[in-house]
């Protein structure tokens, strides 16, 4: 039984190793990560406005369109995370330095973006439009508030 533990714990270690080395090397520079990342939050912020229009009433609410924007965010919320490599705060980019200064601060932000946009995919499947825009807007207030503390404007 203790092998088993210790093969288990040796090969968990081994793949978050592995893990890192593969997300260093997934791009060829630093502006290739910048490039990568933008293109996310561009998509991101199309699907998000799009449904802010809807509630807004600025364009008629679609049900079917609006949970397929916010499945669509759920999944484009897990991609930029792994764009902010070292050296990316310099180039074409609004993003601040303390992202690494103060990287765990970074990552648990984006761990909240990542659950209120999942949360949000799954209440955008129901009819309750109360409870839709409580999720819209938790999703938005968790972009928010990194912006306000990682990104230059």
């Amino acid at each position: 039984m203790k092998n088993k533990i210790k093969l288990s714990l040796l090969a968990l270690t081994g793949s978050a190793l592995l893990t890192a080395a593969v997300q260093a090397n997934n791009f060829k520079d630093s502006d290739d990560a910048i490039h990568y990342r933008q293109a996310a939050y561009g998509l991101i912020a199309h699907n998000f406005g799009d449904m802010a229009d809807m509630l807004k009433g600025k364009k008629p609410f679609d049900a079917k369109v609006f949970a397929q924007r916010a499945q669509n965010v759920s999944a484009l919320s897990l991609i930029p995370a792994e764009g902010f490599i070292e050296g990316s705060d310099k180039g074409d980019t609004e993003a601040l330095a303390k992202i690494w200064t103060d990287k765990a601060d970074f990552d648990s932000k984006m761990a909240t973006f990542q659950d209120n946009a999942a949360k949000l995919a799954v209440v955008a499947q129901s009819d309750d439009q109360d409870a839709i825009k409580a999720a819209f807007m938790n999703t938005g207030k968790s972009c928010k508030g990194c912006h306000d503390v990682y990104k230059a404007d």
